[in-house]
C-alpha cells in the first residue's frame, strides 16, 4: 500500500478509538449518570402514543422523508498540544470526516432519499465506516386517537452498531449520560427528549450519525437502523427549566485566525444552561446578586438565572423574576411578542426595561415600583422599544422598531410614521436618528465616544456608527459594517462590545465578531441562532447567550463592556 493509505487506515482507527474513549465516560460515576438522567427529564413507562418512523406510514404521518449519506475520512491541518495543553503547538496533520451534517440548516437536498421501510437495509462501506440519516418531521394533528398537543416527545433509535443523535442542530454532551445523544453500549438504544409542550405543525430536525463496531475490531458487516420511533407522553406543563451545564457543539468561522483565536481561544466551548423558552432576548448581568436576567417577550416574562456558586458545571437556579413583563392588555393574544425585550442597568444599578406591548421604557425602582421613562414622542405612542444602553452619566439610548406590534409596520396601533433611535438626557426624550427601517441592537464603544446601531432589515443589514455629543445626540453617522450580501434569513439583532472595542453582532448565520477597525474577525455559530447576549460573572469574560429557545454561556479571553462599568478614556 501507499504511505498515504497506511496513514488513512491508522487515522480511522485513532478516530474510532477516540470515539470509544468518549463513549466510555458513561461509566465514570453513577452519581453523574443519575444527575444527567434526572435533569434531562426523559419520561419512562408506557407512552400514550407511538409513531414508528421505520415504516412508510409512520414517516408519512409526520410528513417526513429520510435522507441518507455515507461519510469519508479526510486529512486536515491541525496543531499539536502546546504548553497550555490546548491545540496551540506544532502544526500537524490529523483526520476528520465529511460531511458534517448535524446542523439543522445543513443542505441535504442532494442526498439519496430512502424509504422508511428500508432503514434496515445494510448501508455504508463496512469495516471502518460512518454514515448519516436525516429526517425533518412535523408533529401531527393526531397520533392514532392521541392529541399530541402539550405532550413530551421522545425519539428512540438503535443502530447496528452505534449512533449519535442531533436534535435541531444540537448535540449535548452529558458526562455519564445513559443513551440520549451519545451511545451507552453496543447496539444500545438512544433515547432522548426531542420536544416538550409540542404543538401540531411544529417541525423538528433529526440527524443520526451511524458508526460501525465494535470500534476496536471493525467487523465485516455494515450499518443499519434497528428501530426509529417517536413516543408521546402526556405530561403536566412544566415550563422552562435549568440543566446541568452541558457542552454543546460550536463552530468558529475564522476569517482572521489570529484575531478570532485571541478572543475565543484555540478550543472554544459553549454550554447550555436552560431550555424550554418560547424566545430568549435582552439579557443583563446583575453583579450585586450575581445573577442573569433575560426576557422571553413571547411569554411576557422576565426570568432570573443564578449560576451555582459551587462551580460552572453545577446545576443553576431558574425562576420567574417578573410577569407580566411588558403588557397586561386584554388583547394580548393578538401579540407575538407582547413582553419585555431589552434589559439593562442604570449607573445606580436599577433595572431599565423596554416593554413591547406597553410601548414604553420603564425603570424598576428599589422598592419594586415602576417609573415610566418614555412612552410618547410628540404626543404619539412609541412603537415597541427594543434594545437599550446607558451612558455612564445616566443618559439612556434606545431603539424603537415596530417588531413588538402584532402586524409590525402595518399595524393600526402604530402611531409614529418612522422607526427611531432615541435618547433620554436629563429626563428629556429626544429623537436622535430616523436612519433605520428596523433599528435594533445598540451598544457603546468602551470609551463611549461612539454609539453603534444595527438594522433589522433583510434588504439592508448594516451597522452604523455615530459620534455621541455631550447632550445625548448623535452626529457624523457612518456605515461601519455591511452584512446585506451575507446568506441567511436573519438580519441584525443584539450588539455588544468588549473592552478592546471588538463588536459582537447577531447577524446572518451566527454571532459576528468585528474589530474596532471594522474587520470581520470571525463568526461564532451556536446550535441555535444567537439573538442577544450579555457579559457576566465576576471577571466579565463569560458571554451569556440568548439563542431562541435556550440559554447558553461561553467563556472568552477578553472582558466585555457592562452596565455600571463604563469607563471613559
Amino acid at each position: 500500500m501507499k504511505p498515504r493509505t497506511y496513514r488513512l487506515m491508522f487515522a480511522a482507527m485513532s478516530l474510532l478509538l477516540t470515539v470509544a474513549l468518549c463513549f466510555g465516560l458513561s461509566d465514570l460515576a453513577s452519581h453523574a449518570t443519575h444527575a444527567a438522567q434526572t435533569t434531562s427529564g426523559v419520561p419512562s413507562g408506557k407512552p400514550d402514543a407511538t409513531i414508528d418512523l421505520a415504516t412508510d406510514e409512520g414517516a408519512k404521518l409526520v410528513k417526513g422523508e429520510w435522507r441518507y449519506s455515507d461519510t469519508k475520512i479526510i486529512e486536515v491541518d491541525f496543531k499539536g498540544p502546546g504548553a497550555d495543553k490546548q491545540p496551540t503547538g506544532t502544526p500537524n496533520k490529523t483526520y476528520d470526516y465529511t460531511p458534517k451534517a448535524g446542523p439543522a440548516d445543513f443542505d441535504d437536498s442532494k442526498w439519496e432519499v430512502i424509504r422508511a421501510s428500508s432503514l434496515d437495509a445494510r448501508r455504508s462501506t463496512g469495516r471502518i465506516c460512518f454514515n448519516w440519516y436525516r429526517i425533518k418531521l412535523t408533529i401531527p394533528e393526531r397520533a392514532g386517537d392521541f392529541d399530541p398537543t402539550g405532550s413530551t416527545v421522545v425519539f428512540q433509535t438503535a443502530l447496528d452498531d452505534y449512533a449519535e443523535v442531533w436534535v435541531d442542530g444540537e448535540i449535548s454532551r452529558y458526562i455519564g449520560q445513559m443513551g440520549g445523544p451519545v451511545i451507552s453500549g453496543w447496539n444500545a438504544p438512544n433515547r432522548l427528549v426531542i420536544g416538550r409542550d409540542v404543538k401540531p405543525g411544529q417541525q423538528i430536525q433529526l440527524a443520526v450519525f451511524g458508526i460501525n463496531g465494535p470500534i476496536s475490531n471493525p467487523p465485516t458487516n455494515f450499518i443499519w437502523v434497528r428501530e426509529a420511533k417517536l413516543d408521546f407522553y402526556r405530561t403536566e406543563k412544566s415550563g422552562p427549566f435549568a440543566l446541568i451545564p452541558s457542552e454543546v457543539n460550536v463552530q468558529i468561522v475564522k476569517n482572521d485566525p489570529e484575531g478570532i483565536e485571541k478572543i475565543v481561544g484555540p478550543n472554544p466551548k459553549i454550554f447550555k444552561l436552560a431550555e424550554g423558552f418560547k424566545f430568549t432576548e435582552g439579557p443583563v448581568w446583575v453583579p450585586e446578586g450575581k445573577y442573569l436576567l433575560f426576557s422571553d417577550p413571547n411569554s411576557n416574562i422576565i426570568y432570573k438565572y443564578t449560576p451555582n456558586g459551587n462551580g460552572p458545571t453545577e446545576l443553576g437556579k431558574l425562576e420567574v423574576f417578573r410577569t407580566p413583563s411588558g403588557y397586561s392588555g386584554a388583547d394580548i393574544a393578538e401579540y407575538g411578542q407582547p413582553g419585555s425585550n431589552g434589559l439593562t442597568l442604570d449607573p445606580q444599578g436599577r433595572l431599565t426595561i423596554n416593554q413591547h406591548g406597553n410601548h414604553r421604557v420603564v425603570r424598576l425602582e428599589k422598592n419594586g415600583s415602576e417609573t415610566v421613562l418614555a412612552d410618547k414622542f410628540d404626543g404619539k405612542r412609541l412603537n415597541s422599544p427594543n434594545d437599550l444602553v446607558h451612558r455612564s452619566d445616566g443618559t439612556l439610548f434606545f431603539t424603537d422598531p415596530p417588531f413588538g406590534l402584532p402586524k409590525f409596520g402595518d399595524d393600526p396601533r402604530k402611531e409614529l410614521k418612522f422607526n427611531g433611535v432615541y435618547s433620554i438626557y436629563k429626563g428629556k426624550l429626544q429623537l436622535v436618528s430616523t436612519d433605520f427601517t428596523g433599528p435594533n441592537g445598540i451598544a457603546f464603544s468602551p470609551d463611549e465616544k461612539y454609539l453603534y446601531v444595527g438594522n433589522w432589515d433583510e434588504r439592508k443589514k448594516v451597522v452604523m456608527r455615530y459620534e455621541v455629543t455631550a447632550d445625548g445626540k448623535l452626529e457624523n453617522g457612518k456605515l461601519f459594517f455591511d452584512m446585506t450580501s451575507a446568506p441567511g434569513e436573519d438580519a441584525l439583532d443584539g450588539i455588544k462590545a468588549d473592552q478592546e472595542g471588538n463588536l459582537y453582532v447577531s447577524g446572518p448565520g451566527g454571532l459576528w465578531v468585528i474589530s474596532a477597525e471594522g474587520k470581520h474577525l470571525g463568526t461564532i455559530i451556536a446550535p441555535k441562532h444567537i439573538h442577544n447576549m450579555a457579559w457576566g460573572d465576576d471577571d466579565g469574560k463569560t458571554l451569556y447567550l440568548c439563542a431562541r429557545s435556550g440559554l447558553y454561556r461561553m467563556r472568552l479571553n477578553i472582558p466585555g463592556v457592562r452596565p455600571m462599568q463604563m469607563v471613559k478614556r
